[in-house]
């Protein structure tokens, strides 16, 4: 809804999703909406209720990710860049199971709705949990992750405007206003470390 009504010209900016979903999003939809600034990031990480470290986890072991291409995409990277497997060559930021080159603890990924990944916690060894599920769950991204993504990269959620828009001094403005040491505290205070500036 939000780049419909962005395309449309109903609002002027947004500020909820990534690169790779915006790029989606233009690519299925056709929409003229251009980043214009960096805003947070939302790491996502791995939880478990049965064990306090990746390590721990056992060779064939059950991993809970949710299914839908750009989450679960975004937990494939992730875990290929912890070391935990490997992906074929190419595969962007979109890859599925179906990339798996090499597993070797054997993990058995289970693919849910985003929303229940933190429910399936008490039936699987681990589970790959957004942000926002995993502090509605109580979970805290922070002192409970056993794997987390590292806060720089393409998923840096972004302010994005209109293509016909993106130069007009509006724009920096608001980029700049939202720049600021003010807002940097305020998130670090406000989210505990669970959402981290990109700026």
């Amino acid at each position: 809804m939000p780049n419909a009504e962005l395309d449309a010209g109903d609002i002027q900016a947004s500020s909820f999703q990534n690169q790779p979903y915006l790029d989606n999003q233009k690519a299925d939809r056709g929409y003229k909406i251009e980043p214009a600034g960096l805003t947070v990031n939302f790491p996502i990480g791995v939880y478990s209720r049965k064990y306090r470290s990746w390590d721990a986890v056992p060779a064939g072991g059950t991993l809970s990710i949710p299914n839908d291409p750009t989450n679960g995409g975004r937990v494939l990277l992730l875990l290929q860049d912890k070391g935990v497997l490997k992906l074929k060559e190419g595969v962007g930021f979109k890859p599925t199971v179906a990339d798996i080159t090499d597993n070797p603890k054997k993990l058995k990924i289970v693919e849910v709705d985003a929303a229940q990944t933190a429910r399936t916690l008490d039936d699987v060894d681990a589970a790959a949990v957004n942000t926002n599920y995993a502090t509605q769950a109580g979970l805290d991204p922070v002192k409970d992750s056993i794997l987390r993504e590292a806060p720089k990269g393409p998923y840096v959620n972004l302010i994005a405007v209109r293509t016909v828009d993106k130069d007009k001094p509006w724009v920096k403005i608001l980029v700049e206003s939202y720049h600021t040491p003010e807002v940097r505290d305020f998130v670090l205070a406000k989210f505990k470390g669970a959402v981290l500036p990109a700026w």
